[in-house]
């Protein structure tokens, strides 16, 4: 017999005949879930319909794996899948001036970047932002571009989990203390890494935001507990997370502005939850749907992760008209063997700080999956060896040296960072290039 808190679960969304409801693990999991406040049903949604000023369109589905080949259609210019996001967190790259990268492939050629709603939101503001033309004016873009919610920032800066891409001030010893964060169901109170002052972030008041902001594509607020959260916590996390991004969905479909909305799947590493997310969000009016939460410890875990998601997100399918798809973005993952694997299962889209980071450290992507640190004593005397003989970036192809870069990095000159970083964007582009043609020759 069934028990009752199992099929409580299986009417909220988990489906019958999932062999995960077949262990005293994952019963308790479903009792959980049942016991938690429901988010609105998709019935209270409108359906689905394609927009004029986004849609995404499959050219070739590998015969070898679930991977393909497509393309976003945004107002500002379309992105070719499997594709690669920078990440420009402060609406500008780290280290280089964007607008090298807007057309020229040579210098990275970024299709689609990245910007950080939370730390725009703190510095200069929405109504800056706005008042100035939208984000892709202010910061002097003509591509398309993507924000997050701030959910991945509030929630990791409090638990100091990426520190490497915190502002100086949160580096020094002036760091405000863990526990300046408040979570309900009405949203977030956490203090400003900045002054410090105290800012109430509610799931409308992150839309609106980044309706300030203008960006072809926009995420919904959702809470990211830490790697250890016990499952307990964690299935509230979920079930908050659910009804926070149902609020999103309702105040961005009262004024679309020609935007785009993806919906977060959350749960973890727990093939439960994340079976639940994925159901739950599938079925609600996006556009679009971003991985997000705790990824796992490594990429076993994560394809562990895309094992249970991608199925559910790839049979969304048989809900929509003929002919369409929806995007599929994972958030925060940027290295070469992560993005493979989940290229595999049909993931479309990926972003990742990891490309530019390494080249601020002194480390360069080279041919074939490896990478130097240029910082290395032996690259002092290396006077007619560029980079990577096989890459046409501007560093490369213009001849400027391993021993030079070696003595801009010793000497701390800005240059070197904004070099190694050039040839890493561009790296990261030629990766996702060569994977595109590897699915339209079925050979990934």
């Amino acid at each position: 017999m069934t028990p009752p808190g199992a099929r409580r679960a299986a009417a909220m969304g988990l489906r019958r005949g999932r062999r995960w409801l077949s262990y005293q693990a994952s019963e308790q999991i479903a009792a959980w879930v049942a016991s938690e406040e429901p988010a609105p049903p998709p019935s209270d949604f409108e359906g689905w319909e394609p927009r004029e000023f986004f849609r995404f369109e499959v050219l070739h589905q590998s015969k070898s794996s679930g991977a393909r080949v497509g393309r976003i259609h945004t107002p500002h210019g379309h992105v070719d899948t499997p594709g690669y996001v920078a990440v420009a967190t402060n609406a500008a790259l780290k280290h280089v001036d964007h607008t090298l990268t807007d057309y020229s492939e040579e210098d990275g050629g970024q299709q689609l970047m990245f910007c950080n709603s939370y730390h725009l939101l703190l510095q200069p503001g929405g109504e800056a932002v706005e008042a100035a033309g939208g984000l892709h004016r202010f910061m002097n873009r003509t591509q398309p571009l993507i924000t997050d919610s701030g959910g991945f920032q509030v929630f990791s800066l409090a638990n100091h989990s990426v520190t490497d891409e915190l502002n100086s001030k949160l580096n020094s010893k002036k760091r405000y203390p863990k526990g300046t964060m408040r979570v309900s169901e009405a949203g977030v109170v956490f203090r400003s890494y900045r002054d410090g002052k105290l800012v109430d972030l509610s799931p409308e008041k992150s839309v609106l935001n980044q309706k300030q902001l203008g960006a072809d594509i926009i995420i919904p607020l959702d809470e990211l507990p830490p790697f250890h959260t016990p499952a307990r916590d964690l299935v509230r996390s979920v079930a908050l997370t659910h009804r926070w991004e149902a609020r999103s969905l309702r105040t961005h479909l009262a004024d679309l502005r020609q935007q785009a909305m993806l919906g977060v799947i959350h749960g973890g590493i727990s093939r439960e939850l994340r079976t639940w997310s994925a159901e739950y969000i599938s079925g609600l009016p996006f556009d679009g749907f971003a991985i997000g939460g705790s990824l796992g410890r490594d990429t076993a875990e994560l394809l562990g992760i895309l094992g249970t998601v991608m199925p559910i997100l790839r049979a969304d399918g048989g809900r929509l008209p003929p002919g369409t798809r929806k995007p599929v973005h994972l958030l925060g993952v940027g290295d070469e063997g992560s993005i493979r694997a989940a290229a595999k299962t049909g993931v479309d889209t990926f972003d990742s700080c990891f490309p530019t980071r390494l080249g601020r450290h002194g480390a360069a992507l080279i041919t074939g999956g490896s990478r130097i640190n240029i910082t290395n004593s032996r690259f002092k005397t290396e006077y007619r060896a560029v980079l990577d003989e096989e890459c046409g970036c501007r560093v490369c192809s213009q001849g400027f040296s391993r021993a030079y870069l070696h003595h801009l990095f010793k000497a701390k000159e800005p240059l070197g960072p904004q070099l190694l970083a050039i040839h890493n964007l561009r790296y990261m582009e030629r990766l996702m290039k060569g994977i595109r043609s590897e699915i339209l020759n079925d050979m990934l």
